[in-house]
């Protein structure tokens, strides 16, 4: 199997069972506060691997420089919008809408990279994105989560965050994939890049995090820089809108967790939409 592939799947798994932990153990504290000290932590744990590629940074043309910095900057504020919207209402809820990134992912890569995609693996990518809307549905007309979108401050932050997620997404193909930048590399700076850009709100916000979960924060960190490598790694390997859709399977992770953990419910529902997710998934790994 595509390494890529395996890369991208670990992903989904370990984020999705990430953001629902986030929720259950920190999702009190601050958010930015929070994502400081743990993206902080995740820069100093994988320092010892992007260490040999840093000197390559001295090399690179102004452009690619500008792009490398870009994606990370983009990174923090797609992060922080993400986690700010978990914060203010339920994993089950906000999860799903952040994680429609493949959407707009595709019609990027189609029209700027020119991608010759399957008709599999783009049928996987609708029916991964279905899945993902499904384990979000409630009630009502099928436009009503994005009525609701209008006036909900976590949806809306949701979906601005996944919008953002998808500049990042097709950042990180051009990265990886058209100008062969080291994982290693494009992973660190992305990290700092995300401790950088919540920093100012974050050092207001850090006495609200108690000094006895430090520990507990910088053993995240880890899982961090873990989960940001496997996603490079599916990026490197796959196109982005396929990378995309795999990773943002972790959205039914989430969910699932989130109705078996933190009880938030119509579980039927969203087991359905797992499976719909998976068989997605199944598509664009055949294709």
């Amino acid at each position: 199997m595509n390494v890529g592939l395996l890369a991208a799947l670990a992903a989904a798994l370990l984020y999705g069972c990430y953001l629902a932990g986030y929720k259950h153990f920190f999702g009190d504290y601050p958010a930015l506060a929070y994502l400081l000290v743990v993206n902080g932590a995740a820069v100093v744990w994988y320092l010892p691997v992007a260490a040999p590629h840093l000197p390559k940074l001295s090399s690179v043309g102004l452009d690619v420089l500008a792009a490398l910095l870009g994606t990370a900057a983009l990174t923090g504020l797609a992060i922080a919008g993400l986690f700010e919207a978990l914060r203010r209402g339920d994993v089950s809820y906000v999860t799903p809408l952040n994680k429609l990134v493949p959407l707009f992912v595709l019609p990027l890569e189609l029209v700027i990279f020119s991608a010759d995609l399957s008709a599999l693996q783009m049928g996987g990518v609708v029916l991964a994105t279905a899945g993902i809307y499904a384990a979000n549905y409630e009630s009502g007309s099928l436009v009503d989560p994005f009525r609701r979108a209008l006036s909900y401050r976590p949806a809306q932050l949701a979906l601005a965050s996944a919008l953002t997620f998808a500049v990042v997404d097709t950042g990180k193909r051009l990265l990886l994939r058209e100008l062969a930048l080291p994982t290693p590399l494009v992973v660190w700076v992305s990290l700092v890049g995300i401790t950088v850009v919540v920093a100012p709100l974050g050092l207001r916000q850090r006495e609200q995090l108690p000094r006895r979960i430090a520990p507990a924060l910088f053993g995240v960190g880890a899982f961090i820089a873990l989960g940001n490598h496997l996603i490079a790694l599916g990026f490197t390997e796959l196109h982005a809108s396929v990378a995309s859709a795999i990773v943002n399977a972790q959205a039914v992770v989430a969910v699932l967790l989130g109705g078996l953990v933190l009880e938030e419910g119509a579980f039927g529902q969203r087991l359905g939409a797992g499976l719909l997710t998976v068989l997605g998934v199944a598509f664009v790994a055949l294709g």
